[in-house]
């Protein structure tokens, strides 16, 4: 017999896989969670992720990042096509030597695509949702499909968001993996709920129905504040929190006024830690013109909270209607506050779609999963 077996070859280290996410900015929207929670869910040991925001502002997820450590990077983007932008990206590729540039929504998948040309970086292109409404683009239809046949990987967040790449952006079908948006799950803490109640200061036996989102005409809030007008003329005990910031705050604080509920509409402003917030609630309130994954309406799942939300884009693959929570036609307060009025009357329906809803965020939405699909993609690509 040759040789020593008491002496074992040692293997040799494999370097982490180097990751830059490009995004527009890291300020509050389900966009920058799911890249925070792809961050924050992979072992460093493994991946080594940094941040690149292309629209000059790192945002409040993005600061909270680098306070733990996380490179968070910034470049203005300039109007029109900007030849400085994929010269920026390039070279902080070139610099960081990633092997992945992580793309999220189209503009940086665009620029970042041009930018990683000439690097080893290769592209990964995830669609976070379609703008409304959404449209076709004659320019898609020349570049999109070589873009995409020369992207390794394009993900979209729901089945409608992968329908709505084929249709408006020309991208073919079976290039396109769905990867639903996951979240850890929040802790219900029914003490600081109650402290939530007190401080704002709603009777302990009111029903509370609200929302955790962007103040923004796509989430389309001005339904929302109308529906729950309609219901609340009959239910004195019913409460609207809003809780969230954005261009519409100002439009809605006084459309609340306008309609005689500013006495019962709460407006919180931007929430860092909104869990509390959301477990005071009853009903979780969900408007939108269209939506991909809402990360916020995952939150609700996770504490059990049952849901009324629009038809529209991702939600009915999030809420089955009657089982998990409610949907509503889009546009339509009418319907909106019927389904306020059939969960403000029946406390145990409430209880049955909160405890289902549970139960079909913990089977399909974890971060853990969206976590394991990526880093598989970011392996083969």
């Amino acid at each position: 017999m040759t040789g020593d077996r008491s002496k074992v070859e040692a293997r040799p280290l494999q370097k982490p896989l180097r990751v830059l996410h490009v995004t527009f900015n890291m300020g509050i929207g389900g966009t920058e969670q799911v890249i925070r929670q792809l961050i924050q869910g992979m072992a460093p040991e493994g991946v080594e992720s940094e941040i690149l925001c292309i629209d000059g502002q790192i945002g409040p997820i993005g600061e909270t990042l680098q306070q733990s450590g996380v490179p968070v990077h910034k470049v203005v983007r300039k109007q029109g096509f900007d030849w400085s932008l994929i010269a920026a990206i390039r070279k902080r590729l070139r610099a960081g030597r990633f092997d992945v540039v992580h793309c999220h929504q189209y503009t940086p998948w665009f620029y970042g695509w041009l930018g990683a040309i000439g690097t080893r970086a290769r592209v990964v292109f995830t669609e976070h949702g379609r703008f409304y409404p959404d449209r076709y683009r004659y320019k898609a239809a020349l570049i999109n499909p070589l873009v995409a046949l020369l992207t390794p990987a394009v993900i979209a967040i729901s089945e409608a968001t992968k329908e709505a790449l084929t249709k408006y952006e020309f991208i073919p079908g079976r290039k396109i993996r769905v990867i639903y948006n996951g979240i850890a799950p929040l802790n219900r803490n029914e003490c600081e709920a109650q402290r939530v109640r007190e401080e704002l200061g709603i009777p302990p036996e009111a029903f509370v129905v609200g929302t955790v989102s962007r103040l923004d005409p796509v989430k389309n809030q001005k339904m929302m504040l109308t529906a729950f007008h309609a219901f609340s003329e009959k239910h004195p005990d019913a409460y609207l929190l809003m809780v969230g910031d954005g261009p519409d705050k100002a439009m809605l604080v006084a459309l609340a006024g306008q309609l005689g509920i500013s006495g019962r509409t709460i407006f919180t402003g931007f929430l860092n830690r909104p869990e509390h917030h959301l477990s005071a609630m009853d009903v979780f309130l969900l408007s939108s013109h269209t939506e991909g994954t809402s990360m916020t309406l995952l939150e609700a799942m996770s504490l059990g909270i049952p849901a009324i939300a629009t038809r529209v884009g991702g939600n009915p693959e999030i809420i089955e209607n009657g089982v998990t929570g409610i949907l509503t036609e889009p546009d339509r307060y009418q319907f909106f506050a019927s389904a306020l009025e059939i969960l403000h009357k029946d406390a145990s329906l409430r209880s049955c779609l909160g405890s289902a809803a549970l139960q079909r965020f913990q089977d399909r939405f974890s971060a853990r999963a969206m976590v394991c699909q990526y880093e598989e993609i970011y392996g083969e690509c």
